[in-house]
Formats: C-alpha cells, sequence, structure tokens
C-alpha cells in the first residue's frame, strides 16, 4: 500500500521499561525493520536526535513524496538531553556521529597525554544504551583510557548507505565518523547482537569490534538488573572495552 508516517515504539527494547510484562521486552523490532526497503528504522538516545529525524521525516513523505515510513524507538527514562549541534544533523540522518570524546589530562591540566602511550577505545551505541557508553567512557578516561563515543542513530541505515557506497565508488558515511576516533570497537544497543552485527562488513580494515546485545529471553525486572544480567551496563561497556585492549 506504500502508507507513509511515523511508527513510534514507545518504551521500547529490551531494557526499558521492566517490571510491568514481558510483553514490552522487544530486542528485535530492528532487525524485522531492517528487511522492509522502504522503512527508515531510528533508535535515538536524545531529544534532539529525534527532532531532527522527525524533521528530515516530514521532508521526506511530504515535500519530497517519498514512498517510506519512519519507525522510531523511544523511552521513557529520566536523562540529561545535550545540546544537539548544527554539525551533527546530516550524522543523526544518516545513521551515526562523533557524540564526544574522553582525554586523561596530565596532572590536572586540559591538555591531554600521548593517545599513543595510552589505550584507546570506540563505542558505538544507540538509544537507551548510549548514556551507558558516555558513563563508561567516563569511567575509562578517568583509569587513564582515550575514549571516543559515537551515537547511533540507526544501524540499518548504516548498514544500507555502506552497501550503497560500495556500488557507487564512494566512502561509507560511517567509515566518514570512524575516521576520526581510533581504537578497538565496543558495539551496544538495547537489541539483539544482530542488530549491530550488520556494520561489521564495513568497518575500516584493522578496527577489531566486540558488539554488546540482549540477546535471550526477555526479563521482567528493573532497568539496572536487566542491563546488568545482559550485560549491556556501564559496567559492561567498561569490560568489554578491557577485554577487547588485551587481545590487541
Amino acid at each position: 500500500q506504500r502508507a507513509r508516517g511515523f511508527l513510534l515504539g514507545a518504551t521500547s527494547g529490551r531494557t526499558t521499561l521492566g517490571g510491568e510484562g514481558l510483553q514490552h521486552q522487544d530486542g528485535s523490532s530492528h532487525v524485522v525493520a531492517a528487511t522492509i526497503p522502504n522503512c527508515r528504522a531510528y533508535d535515538p538516545a536524545f531529544a534532539g536526535e529525534l527532532a531532527v529525524i522527525l524533521a528530515h521525516g516530514m521532508q521526506r513523505m511530504l515535500v519530497e513524496q517519498a514512498d517510506e515510513f519512519f519507525y522510531i524507538t523511544l523511552m521513557n527514562e529520566n536523562i540529561a538531553h545535550p545540546d544537539l549541534p548544527a554539525d551533527a544533523h546530516e550524522g543523526v540522518i544518516r545513521g551515526c556521529y562523533l557524540f564526544d570524546s574522553f582525554l586523561r589530562p596530565i596532572d590536572g591540566r586540559n591538555s591531554p597525554i600521548d593517545s599513543k602511550a595510552q589505550p584507546t577505545v570506540t563505542l558505538l551505541a544507540s538509544g537507551a544504551m548510549l548514556p551507558q557508553a558516555v558513563q563508561a567512557a567516563q569511567a575509562l578516561s578517568a583509569d587513564g583510557w582515550h575514549v571516543h563515543v559515537v551515537s547511533v542513530t540507526s544501524w540499518s541505515e548504516l548498514d544500507r548507505d555502506a552497501q550503497a557506497a560500495a556500488a557507487q565508488g564512494r566512502t561509507p558515511w560511517l567509515q566518514q565518523v570512524l575516521a576520526h576516533t581510533a581504537g578497538p570497537i565496543v558495539a551496544a544497543s538495547d537489541y539483539v547482537r544482530a542488530l549491530p552485527e550488520r556494520i561489521r562488513a564495513h568497518l575500516p580494515a584493522g578496527r577489531a569490534m566486540t558488539t554488546l546485545g540482549t540477546d535471550g529471553f526477555g526479563r521482567s525486572d528493573t532497568r539496572a538488573e536487566l542491563r546488568r544480567y545482559f550485560g549491556v551496563d556501564a559496567q559492561g561497556i567498561e569490560q568489554a572495552a578491557k577485554a577487547l585492549q588485551t587481545q590487541i
């Protein structure tokens, strides 16, 4: 029928709404959405990202008359929503952007230590897991690490862009963003690991990646306990980063 519109998955993900019944424990809808050619699926973390996606969707469907519909997953967690810089808007639509970099200062000064002399990692996270990745980055930075955090708004859009880039002979957007980062990669989402695994084939050469997700049956518990159980909380992301470091 080529219907257009926004399909909003409220209180989505496997750990976003705990303790209220397993009907809320969605771990695979984004994997299914990726199989629908005219579905543009996004898992934003912050209000600024959501606003950009909604504006883009209206432009595409109403102004450009594109036969697309947008699947957007939302959450109801109380978190701080940072301002979204204008130069991040393109990345939000194309699937990811560099959210922040955390460097340990020398002797309390603002200048970072030589990144070649300190362990380095890049954290990719979407939706509810982005705040967890930021917490992990802060902990690793305090422990002497250089950490890049990339907000992934759409794993499927990154995959589609990379496939198109291969056919067109251009550099995928994912690789353009990762060119500003360094180290092995930890990719985390509130969905099964198959979702972030979609980008593995498109990584720059030599960049190892570990994926974290909520594989298995849904469970009814608190957010914190669920995230600890699945290993997608800040502690789990930090542990994954350290495990990767021992392998390189």
